[in-house]
């Protein structure tokens, strides 16, 4: 036998084989009795099941109601806390320009009469009374100058002179200081013998035992009298120094500035130096 036949044999062989394979598995599956079905799911608790679940379901849905309740009941009384804790302003009580009640009459102030121009004193004959008697707000009388002026009640204190004529009144005219570093055209600018002005300085107690020595540089403003008026450091080898400096300068007498022979204020400045000997 040739291997072709061989082969178509055994093709033929296993053909009926699978055929009876197929037929087997496509039989129906075995069918279980109901008794044994009920059986098994009351073994596994199905019937429990479905009574429990009924029970379950009513009392999630019961404690969910109650919490909500709970939940809101708590925030409804936090709310009224809160508006009963609250300050209540003022009651704005509105009304209309229409509805205002008329402004109460103001009683007429009337105005105190005229005081008559002229002294203060009273005219008048005079009556001698002792001292405990006599009014701290009376008024002298009116002498001699100013009878003719004055009335029997006093006047207002001003007095504008015989027939209203204001009598002359001398004012003092300040003249204003000149500018410490403005230049001033002089003809003699104030001087003072700087020899004699060193003899008056009193040397600082501290600075001596400090051993400072230096030079004050002072501009002084000398007025027409030669007094000295105001001062100014202009530089200073030490600020110890300063205060004796100033001293022996506005103690000092100068001889004024000069311009046409008219004396007139002026600044100068003036070295003060200070060596120990």
């Amino acid at each position: 036998m040739t291997p072709e036949l061989e082969n178509l044999d055994v093709l033929l062989e296993s053909e009926p084989h699978r055929a009876s394979k197929r037929a087997q598995s496509s039989k129906p599956a075995l069918s279980i009795p109901a008794s044994s079905f009920a059986a098994q799911m009351q073994r596994y608790g199905a019937t429990e099941l479905k009574q429990y679940i009924p029970q379950a379901t009513f009392r999630g849905f019961t404690v969910a109601m109650v919490s909500v309740s709970l939940i809101l009941g708590g925030y409804a009384g936090f709310i009224a806390s809160n508006s009963l804790s609250k300050v209540k302003g003022p009651v704005i009580n509105k009304m209309k320009l229409t509805q205002l009640p008329p402004p109460p009459a103001q009683a007429e102030v009337v105005p105190p009469p005229p005081v008559a121009p002229g002294p203060a004193s009273r005219a008048g004959t005079p009556v001698p009374v002792p001292d405990a008697l006599i009014a701290p707000d009376v008024k002298d009388f009116a002498n001699v100058d100013e009878i003719s002026r004055a009335s029997a009640v006093g006047g207002s204190g001003e007095d504008s002179g015989y027939l209203g004529l204001a009598s002359e009144v001398s004012e003092e005219v300040r003249e204003e200081e000149p500018n410490a570093y403005e230049f001033m055209a002089v003809d003699k600018e104030p001087y003072i013998d700087i020899s004699e002005l060193q003899k008056r300085i009193v040397y600082p107690d501290i600075a001596r035992r400090a051993g400072i020595e230096g030079t004050v540089n002072i501009r002084v403003l000398v007025d027409k009298k030669g007094n000295p008026k105001k001062y100014i450091i202009e530089s200073t080898d030490s600020d110890l120094l300063n205060k004796a400096a100033a001293d022996a300068v506005m103690s000092s007498r100068f001889t004024p500035a000069i311009q046409g022979n008219t004396p007139l204020d002026c600044w100068i400045s003036i070295p003060i130096n200070f060596r120990m000997k």
